[in-house]
């Protein structure tokens, strides 16, 4: 997680926006930008996929291959 905080906390910085104003502009509830931001890992993928649409990305399930028998 601490790739995509670091991340989002850049991104917000490059853009000068405070938490609160990133949230508000995101949709999202401002602890949601915090949490993210502070490497959570009990995350809603929804509201993290609101704000890294800010940034154009969005975070899918990765697809694991079943190995063969």
């Amino acid at each position: 997680m601490s790739y995509l905080s670091e991340f989002v906390k850049e991104r917000r910085k490059s853009v000068n926006l405070t938490q609160e104003e990133f949230a508000q502009r995101a949709g999202v509830a401002l602890t949601v930008v915090r949490k993210i931001e502070q490497g959570k890992t009990n995350l809603n993928m929804e509201k993290v996929n609101l704000v890294l649409n800010m940034f154009g990305h969005e975070l899918a399930p990765l697809k694991l291959k079943r190995p063969h028998k």
